[in-house]
């Protein structure tokens, strides 16, 4: 197991590194509060090649492998969780049914276009009846000619409000279950698609969800991912296993960075006389901190490698996931206790991971549906 960084990774994590430190930082609280990314910031996001990371260089993308993109998540998951929210999709979900599974006109179509930021993609599965169980989705597509009727209602759908495409999951043939299910790759300017309701969240702020109405949206039927209805289904559970890793890698990062600023924090806090570093409370709960950090990172690396090596790699990604997760909101949470009240404040940082991480238990698969993915893995004959 190679977990060496290549050379183009590190010069890349660098120049995100400068990007955070110079750009992003002095920024965070102003978009905090204004919830909304400044356009001149998501152009240098585009201009740096953000918004294409694991896109392959044949499609204008940056070609990162799954191990290089963790790496840079690490590094994103220590400023406010709504950067790399915003050009996430891109290399995530929104992009990852066309790059695997999508016909090579559909890749050539929109892949450069994600790549460069020029669009943005989104994802639309959830519905109000079908989060977890991602089967029961209720958005139907009836073919009429050479078109497909989609008429249903999307929510929660990350970046739905400024998203130029979605890949978008509909119900072709209801008696066939998860295999009657198809993927189409919907732009925002086919007749009947529109933006509904943008949510107002607990964190995650300066980056939106949404819902997405259909209403006899007209899309092509060669717009069906790969060309064949009923492989939707399998279609996005490729999707959100490749996710599941790269948020556990975001969540790695987040840990790291509340663990640094509770170390320092605690050698400046002085109380009785002294730092609260020398008190044995505060030792163990950072010890546990750096003891949990350095697990997760190891297990994002081996699965990423393996992944990289084309082994399956279901059950991995799932546990990264929950354990990741988990173990930065526990971060999280001690990084608050260790702060005080000073940390219970909108001003400090502490406070905005302590609401931003606390989605990463649920989005993309929570953790209670992890541990299905992992037990039934293990129960296989």
């Amino acid at each position: 197991m190679e977990f060496e960084v290549p050379e183009n990774v590190r010069l890349m994590r660098d120049t995100v590194r400068r990007f955070i430190k110079n750009e992003l930082e002095p920024i965070s609280q102003q978009v905090e509060e204004e919830e909304k990314i400044p356009e001149s910031i998501v152009q240098k996001m585009r201009d740096l090649g953000f918004f294409g990371l694991s896109i392959p260089e044949e499609y204008e993308g940056m070609g990162l492998n799954t191990l290089g993109e963790c790496v840079l998540n690490e590094e994103f998951g220590k400023v406010n969780a709504c950067f790399r929210s915003r050009f996430g999709t891109n290399n995530g979900i929104g992009s990852q049914g066309i790059l695997i599974d999508g016909t090579p006109e559909q890749k050539q179509k929109y892949l450069p276009r994600i790549a460069s930021g020029q669009w943005t993609a989104a994802f639309a599965l959830t519905e109000p009846n079908a989060g977890s169980d991602a089967a029961n989705i209720q958005t139907k597509a009836v073919k009429n000619g050479d078109v497909y009727l989609l008429n249903g209602l999307k929510h929660f759908i990350t970046n739905g409000d400024v998203a130029d495409v979605a890949t978008v999951m509909a119900v072709t043939d209801k008696e066939k279950g998860p295999r009657g299910v198809t993927a189409f790759i919907v732009e925002k300017t086919f007749p009947g698609y529109s933006v509904g309701k943008v949510d107002r969240k607990m964190g995650v702020h300066g980056n939106n969800t949404s819902e997405l109405v259909f209403e006899d949206c007209q899309v092509p039927a060669e717009n069906i991912i790969g060309g064949v209805e009923g492989k939707g289904f399998v279609t996005a559970m490729k999707v959100l296993e490749k996710g599941r890793i790269t948020i556990a890698a975001t969540c790695v990062g987040t840990a790291q960075y509340v663990l640094d600023q509770s170390i320092a924090h605690s050698k400046q806090r002085v109380q009785f006389g002294k730092p609260i570093s020398v008190n044995q409370a505060i030792q163990w709960m950072l010890a546990d901190m750096a003891i949990a950090i350095y697990a997760g990172r190891q297990m994002i690396y081996h699965t990423a490698w393996c992944r990289d090596q084309k082994q399956r790699v279901t059950q991995q990604a799932a546990m990264c996931k929950v354990y990741c997760t988990e173990m930065a909101n526990k971060a999280a949470d001690y990084a608050l206790q260790i702060h005080g009240g000073m940390g219970y404040m909108k001003e400090s940082p502490i406070e905005r991971v302590y609401r931003d991480i606390r989605l990463t238990r649920i989005f993309e698969g929570t953790s209670e549906v992890q541990r299905m993915v992992i037990a039934r893995e293990l129960l296989k004959d």
